[in-house]
């Protein structure tokens, strides 16, 4: 397939610099159906890059669609603010049956505003708040969101200096595997919390997350994640775990820290959890923690009711029975097999590959050879991002629903974008 590049005049002249991915894509999507998007030309692309990790469940999704226009054609509420609604709760409530209780979580839950970046500033702000200290630790290439508070723990020097003031309050120390595996796990981090002279002040909280997204598909051994956890209830600090990108299922099991067998003081979920690409986030906790004061934290938009309509669409259809975490294992393991086989004929620069379920990462010794191959792919009709502080690994992040079939065909095409840029 041969893409011509269309006439993007008013993205070009009209909307601001700042936009990112529709430069590695130069084409106007128009509709999308599962795990394929159409431009306006008709031209077909598989998705392997989901929206981000907010399409989940595919674009259009039939079960969510049919839930959304029966709710809206009915005239339900649409903005609720945090007012109490028929929608809101039947959402608490497959949320509470579904996804808390089969798991023994007791997690309060909280509608911070709708966005990622928004849970993650309720969680570090309520950690404050419970501790009565302003330190956070956080990990070398992390991302936790674009807003100031989340850009204190995210570990992008570019992305940092956006901000443009100085970050404070935030101290980032080394994930898993960051020096090699040649020094021990936590040494550094906790001798400088039993040393007086360090210089650091307590932190109220460590927030992580399990498998780095942005970062580079960095992948945290659970070994390494018992360990952090035991860490913070030795020195009283809470454990916030940023599910935002890993969680709704993406590494296999509802939230990414189960497979570790912790349980997170405080969690953050956006994305997928509408299930639609809809805005919503939560911020669970404890319920210790739950010490806020009626509106100390708000935000307009997190009473998204037609979010509420399709997350709980989304939770009963899908995780009800356990298929779909059986499922994205399988999947996962379709995919750990296409890469071995890419790293396996390759000569010279032979990628690493790693991931869990359906996130997995392509790294190559030349730093632009991601883009490059990322490139290649959209010309052969294949959506791919890259991630890494230097744009340095391909990121595949398919949808969960995926069909065996087009995950096959997703895969050849990145052999093929491989050879083609070798």
């Amino acid at each position: 397939m041969t893409i011509t590049p269309p006439a993007l005049s008013v993205f070009e002249t009209l909307e601001s610099e700042v936009r990112s991915y529709c430069r590695g894509w130069p084409a106007v999507f128009d509709r999308a159906q599962g795990a394929r998007l159409t431009d306006e030309d008709g031209h077909g692309y598989l998705d392997f890059f989901a929206g981000a990790g907010s399409l989940n469940y595919g674009h259009n999704n039939p079960v969510l669609k049919r839930a959304l226009i029966d709710y809206i054609e009915r005239d339900g509420i649409t903005h609720g603010l945090d007012m109490a609604t028929t929608a809101k709760r039947a959402f608490l409530e497959s949320f509470q049956n579904v996804v808390l209780r089969p798991r023994d979580l007791p997690y309060k839950v909280m509608f911070p505003g709708p966005t990622g970046t928004n849970a993650v500033e309720a969680a570090l702000k309520l950690a404050r708040k419970v501790k009565g200290r302003e330190s956070i630790v956080s990990f070398t290439n992390a991302f936790h969101g674009m807003s100031l508070g989340s850009l204190a723990v995210t570990g992008n020097a570019f992305k940092r200096a956006g901000a443009g003031i100085p970050l404070v309050h935030g101290t980032p120390m080394p994930f898993d595997n960051y020096l090699d595996g040649q020094t021990p796990d936590f040494l550094w981090f906790e001798r400088l919390l039993e040393d007086q002279g360090s210089g650091l002040n307590k932190p109220a909280a460590v927030i992580v997350e399990t498998i780095q997204g942005e970062g580079g598909i960095n992948v945290a051994r659970p070994e390494w994640l018992r360990a952090l956890a035991a860490l913070c209830r030795r020195q009283d600090m809470l454990l916030i775990v940023d599910d935002i990108q890993m969680g709704c299922g993406r590494t296999g099991a509802f939230f990414s820290f189960e497979e570790a067998g912790i349980t997170p003081d405080i969690v953050t979920l956006s994305k997928s959890i509408s299930g639609y690409g809809l805005p919503m986030s939560l911020c669970l906790f404890s319920p210790e923690l739950d010490v806020w004061e009626p509106g100390e934290h708000n935000g307009t938009f997190r009473g998204n009711n037609p979010a509420f309509v399709t997350a709980a669409a989304a939770l009963n259809t899908y995780w009800a029975d356990g298929q779909m975490e059986k499922q994205t294992i399988a999947r996962g393991e379709q995919i750990e097999r296409a890469l071995t086989a890419i790293r396996a004929e390759s000569t010279g620069d032979v990628p690493d590959v790693r991931g869990r379920g359906l996130v997995w990462g392509v790294e190559f010794a030349d730093k632009t050879r991601a883009s490059a191959v990322c490139a290649r792919a959209f010309e052969l009709g294949l959506l791919l991002e890259t991630s890494g502080p230097q744009s340095e690994v391909v990121k595949l992040l398919p949808p969960l629903t995926i069909t065996a079939d087009e995950l096959d065909e997703g895969l050849r095409t990145v052999a093929r974008a491989v050879r083609d840029t070798a």
